[in-house]
């Protein structure tokens, strides 16, 4: 498997919709609006190389709003982390 991070730039008033967009791509796993110097943050999973074009040059970064991208190949994986979990803590106390 190999994992992608797309660093996204985009049209202030498409981020949501745009978001979305990309959340449905084949191959797209998560999506993140995020602070900082980008607005969303695309989390790619392929098993291929070749497949990293057909999601993120031939689709992600053709819709609407995507002014631009920067693709960061990941190499390892050092930890997995069970997210539901993580962040479902504490959320049954009240």
């Amino acid at each position: 498997m190999i994992t992608a991070i797309v660093v996204i730039q985009a049209d202030a008033d498409r981020i949501p919709e745009a978001a979305q967009e990309i959340a449905d791509i084949e191959g797209v796993s998560e999506v993140y609006s995020v602070a900082g110097d980008a607005d969303l943050i695309a989390m790619v999973r392929v098993r291929a190389h070749d497949d990293l074009a057909d999601v993120i040059a031939d689709r992600l970064s053709k819709v609407a709003g995507v002014q631009s991208t920067s693709t960061h190949i990941a190499f390892r994986t050092y930890s997995q982390h069970d997210l539901e979990t993580a962040f479902s803590l504490g959320l049954d106390e009240g």
